[in-house]
């Protein structure tokens, strides 16, 4: 699909999480502000003071939004960016990114920049791109979505980064702490076109970011631009092998371990095996963690995203 130009009159609703990064969020917004008012341009900033609400508001900006033909802005990390995704993806509005987290895969991926005083600017006279997102049952992921050890540790590492700040070394560290402690095997039974497989892993990742795979070394990268996820799991290794695979995955070699599966699919369903009387499953969506009922459906959206984004340089490229 070719990108669609934005009406510049367009009003900008943006949703603002206070709680995003490392950023001063006064100072943030106050950026955001002098740039757009001195372009002239209608806005609206809503403000997340209750990380609690942001499904809520993020629902009620984009209510807002539609009726005049807005754009709905995500002012925050990868977690804000995926509450806003899932309540603008059904509408159809122009979606914005303007990235506060300490990671943002998504908006690097999309050549968006990190400063925002630059990413503000781009809203300004950027068309939107139709982008891929992919689903976990009804709930949408811009970057990644997992279970098992994953969720464990983007639990840990929250409750590191309430303690020592939000940085990209608290965020290893607290990954490799999680890697020490004893952790469970799942028993995953996969079903993937029109076959069965059954696993045994600690973990199932599924990526939709060609950045991060590609930093870890997933070779079915590429094919999440021909309409497809990447999945990779981990055959039951020791802990000392574990640490290994971490130290593989920080050099970009993680896809060449013997002890790492990983296919590129559009659709899978994984039922693990669970506690009797259990059919919930801890999953972690883009960083945010929630629990789904099993089983848990991976697959791309029918729909895209329409993000605001710089023009690809062709230059660079070599690619139309």
């Amino acid at each position: 699909m070719i990108p669609v130009s934005v009406d510049p009159n367009a009003p900008l609703f943006i949703v603002l999480n206070v709680g995003s990064g490392n950023h001063d969020t006064a100072k943030t917004r106050a950026i955001i502000e002098e740039i757009l008012t001195h372009a002239g341009r209608e806005h609206h900033i809503s403000m997340v003071e209750d990380p609690a609400r942001l499904h809520d508001l993020a629902r009620q900006t984009v209510e807002k939004a539609k009726p005049r033909g807005g754009v709905v802005v995500a002012a925050g990390g990868d977690g804000t960016l995926n509450a806003v995704a899932q309540a603008t993806l059904p509408s159809g509005c122009p979606f914005g990114v303007l990235p506060q987290g300490t990671f943002n895969y998504f908006s690097r991926t999309h050549g968006i920049p990190s400063d925002t005083a630059e990413a503000a600017r781009l809203l300004l006279t950027a068309r939107a791109h139709p982008v891929q997102v992919g689903l976990v049952n009804d709930r949408v992921f811009l970057v990644n979505a997992s279970m098992g050890l994953y969720p464990q540790l983007l639990e840990n590492r929250e409750a590191y980064k309430q303690q020592f700040g939000r940085s990209r070394l608290v965020a290893f560290w607290a990954g490799f702490i999680s890697l020490l402690r004893e952790h469970r095997q799942l028993r995953l039974r996969i079903e993937y076109r029109g076959e069965t497989r059954v696993v045994r892993t600690p973990t199932l990742f599924v990526g939709n970011n060609r950045l991060q795979l590609e930093q870890i070394g997933i070779p079915q990268a590429y094919l999440l631009e021909q309409g497809q996820l990447a999945a990779i799991s981990l055959r039951p290794v020791g802990t000392l092998a574990m640490l290994w695979l971490l130290l593989r995955g920080a050099f970009g070699q993680l896809g060449e371990a013997d002890s790492v599966s990983h296919f590129a699919f559009k659709h899978i369903s994984v039922t693990p095996a669970l506690p009797y009387g259990s059919r919930r499953v801890k999953i972690a969506t883009d960083g945010e963690i929630e629990w789904l009922q099993a089983p848990i459906e991976f697959r791309v959206a029918p729909e895209f995203l329409f993000l605001l984004k710089p023009e690809p340089d062709l230059s660079v490229s070599g690619q139309s």
